[in-house]
């Protein structure tokens, strides 16, 4: 099973100690409507409460590798708004040094 795979599986049972497992420390969602930046621990609080239904309709992995995953979602909210989320994930990322 991919890594998109595990992290699919517990996002859709609402495991809190599964997602604190898979997810870095360092993690990031940033939305990109607003710019807006969620750590680790917000990611996790927001998947596990109430907000999103448990129908994620179409959920699939659009590309995988050792370094990068594609996943995409339609997701229903509990207001009855449905949005496609796109993530896309390192798994590391090396950044330039200065010179």
């Amino acid at each position: 099973m991919s890594i998109l795979e595990k992290y699919d599986k517990i996002f859709q049972a609402k495991d809190e100690a599964g997602m604190n497992e898979i997810l870095h420390d360092d993690f990031k969602f940033t939305m990109h409507s607003s710019g807006k930046q969620l750590s680790k621990s917000d990611v996790i609080g927001w998947a596990i409460s109430d907000d999103i239904s448990e129908d994620r309709d179409r959920s699939r992995i659009i590309y995988e590798n050792d370094e990068i995953g594609v996943h995409h979602a339609f997701v229903t909210f509990k207001d009855g708004n449905t949005q496609a989320v796109m993530a896309v994930s390192y798994t590391h990322l090396t950044l330039p040094t200065k010179a």
